[in-house]
């Protein structure tokens, strides 16, 4: 403490026995020179050094609080100071950090170019998995660049390469906790992974002769098929000496995030939740087997469908092993404003998710899983029923002619896209595929007319399959797994919110946008018996009478907002109607847009 105020400016004859205003006066200073160095405003002060560093920061603030108590003053160490030195802590010098995340597919380019300009003649993109992590690695150990500052490149080449410098740029002036983070959206392989190592290292943010690497590499499984592969992914990569080392220069943690979204609009509701729940019990094998930290980042939205729900009960849903003491998942949209909005409320969220983290690390594994009496024959029923339900939602999505132009003319999905909302597109490319659609118009669009058909879709058509393949103890099976198995719980619970507010009435008048009466018979009868089905068999396996039978509060709430939601609905379709019919004027299209405003309010998590 005596050294920290030695080093301060002040050297006042009057202040030459107060040693706490001399070093908070030093502290004072070196902090104003910082601001005018990371703001480029101001002057600086001659001989006084900014500091290089929150972590600096924090230094000279923990000095000042451990003399306090140390001299009996622990009252005003827990003051003021204490809060200073949590919001050093949390912000830092850059307030919040910032994740990259970007599409795999264009990494790949990007990659593919520069080896063409290095190596004219390798056409990168042509090479199989095994080639490309041979070529990857030997250029990764290798000192060389592929970039050159004479090469011109193509514009998206160039934008990429400067969003990595513009990081690199970030962490010498704010520091590396600035932007710790760089996710691979739809990752499919490791050369995904050595992809995004190999642009690191050609902007500095990779060392390779000490293997070191600044930000954390982040695969992003999203669809079915890359929730299957994910963990045969990580153990491949972790089984190369080269990225083993770049993570041993991250304290040996793994981050992997996982797609609820993606993964239902690809595989449907019920599936989704299964392969991300094996996906999880699999990277806790890999990761155990390899003695590396595992990280999950949940990519969750604000509807069921898009992985959303009572937090709580989802991170208790999560198999053994997959919360180790952290947890990393998204907040979205509208959920935000409704959970954090109000301090009170958000301290109250806040505190549900760090009990739910600690007694979900906690607690004694089998009670995360399926009891070992019954664990083995739940775990078959639910491969088979989400087998069913698989083959259900990807035959009417997918499989089923004229399904696109019945989804694009019974919903608001063309109104959404013209939306002022959201950081990207309605669509990855310029089509109207189902493939090509971002999960959050998809979703939206759905819960807009009332039927939220990627929270339930092949869920009857399952329970219904398995009562028929298991005529004498199916039933049973089926309930045991909602008694004693949180995951099953979670999923039915979400699902019984969904449908509580859902309406197939009002979806009916939305299907009557559709001009081709013969496609909209054929597809809402299907839509309104697989409704009925999912009706039933949540009823049958959860012993209610009716939906949120068991959640009286939710019930109630809901019901509440009925008198409101339903008429803006029946508004909506008749603006619907009127719009495409021609009378496109701004107040139709304003009016359109405040009622899809309107219904996603008063549904919540719709989104």
């Amino acid at each position: 403490m005596r050294a920290l105020a030695e080093r301060s400016a002040d050297a006042s004859p009057h202040r030459v026995d107060e040693p706490y205003r001399r070093a908070l006066h030093g502290i004072h200073a070196r902090l104003d020179a910082t601001r005018v160095v990371l703001s480029g405003k101001g002057k600086q002060a001659d001989g006084v050094q900014p500091y290089a560093a929150a972590v600096e920061l924090l230094a000279d603030l923990d000095v000042v609080q451990h003399s306090l108590v140390s001299n009996g003053l622990r009252a005003l160490a827990r003051g003021r100071l204490r809060q200073l030195r949590r919001a050093v802590k949390v912000f830092g010098f850059s307030l919040a950090p910032l994740d990259l995340r970007q599409n795999s597919d264009v990494h790949e380019r990007v990659v593919g170019e520069l080896f063409a300009g290095a190596q004219p003649g390798l056409v990168y993109l042509d090479l199989d998995e095994e080639q490309r992590i041979s070529l990857l690695l030997a250029e990764l150990e290798s000192p060389r660049l592929l970039t050159s500052p004479y090469a011109h490149y193509s514009e998206e080449t160039t934008s990429e390469l400067d969003i990595f410098r513009a990081v690199r740029e970030a962490h010498v002036k704010y520091g590396k906790e600035s932007v710790p983070n760089c996710i691979i959206s739809k990752a499919a392989s490791v050369s995904d992974l050595l992809e995004v190592a190999l642009l690191l290292k050609e902007v500095g943010l990779l060392r390779q002769d000490s293997r070191e690497v600044d930000v954390n590499i982040i695969p992003l499984f999203e669809t079915i098929d890359d929730l299957r592969a994910g963990p045969a992914i990580m153990a491949r990569a972790f089984g190369l000496p080269f990225y083993r080392g770049l993570l041993a220069s991250r304290a040996d943690q793994q981050e992997v995030m996982l797609g609820y979204s993606d993964s239902n609009k690809d595989g449907g509701f019920l599936t989704s939740g299964w392969e991300l729940y094996k996906a999880e019990i699999e990277l806790v094998t890999v990761f155990k087997q390899y003695q590396i930290k595992l990280r999950l980042f949940h990519g969750r939205g604000g509807s069921v469908g898009r992985g959303g729900g009572p937090s709580y009960e989802a991170i208790l849903a999560q198999p053994a092993g997959a919360v180790q003491g952290q947890i990393r998942l998204t907040e979205q949209g509208e959920v935000i404003t409704a959970k954090y909005a109000n301090p009170e409320v958000g301290r109250r969220n806040l505190e549900v998710l760090v009990a739910a983290t600690i007694q979900s690390t906690l607690l004694p594994q089998a009670q995360l899983q399926p009891k070992a009496s019954a664990g083995a024959g739940h775990l078959a029923a639910m491969e088979e029923l989400s087998g069913t339900a698989l083959n259900a939602y990807r035959d009417l999505v997918y499989g089923t002619e004229g399904f696109e132009q019945y989804f694009w003319e019974s919903t608001v999905i063309a109104e959404i896209a013209a939306l002022n909302i959201g950081s990207r597109p309605a669509s990855r490319k310029k089509s109207t595929s189902i493939e090509d659609l971002r999960a959050i118009p998809w979703v939206l669009s759905w819960a807009q007319c009332r039927l939220m058909l990627p929270g339930w879709f092949g869920f009857g058509s399952a329970v219904q399959a398995y009562l028929a393949a298991h005529p004498a103890d199916g039933a049973d099976v089926l309930r045991g797994m909602y008694t004693d198995w949180p995951f099953f719980t979670s999923l039915l619970s979400n699902m019984d919110m969904v449908l509580a507010k859902s309406d197939i009435a009002i979806a009916g008048k939305y299907a009557e946008l559709v001009k081709d009466k013969a496609l909209r018979d054929a597809i809402f009868t299907r839509i309104r018996a697989e409704y009925a089905a999912t009706l039933d068999a949540l009823k049958l396996i959860t012993g209610q009478e009716e939906l949120q039978q068991a959640n009286p509060l939710m019930q109630r709430s809901i019901r509440n907002r009925f008198p409101y939601i339903d008429p803006l609905n029946h508004v909506q379709v008749e603006l619907l109607k009127r719009f495409r019919e021609g009378k496109q004027d701004a107040a139709a299209r304003t009016g359109i847009h405040l009622s899809i405003n309107g219904i996603a309010a008063g549904l919540r998590n719709s989104g």
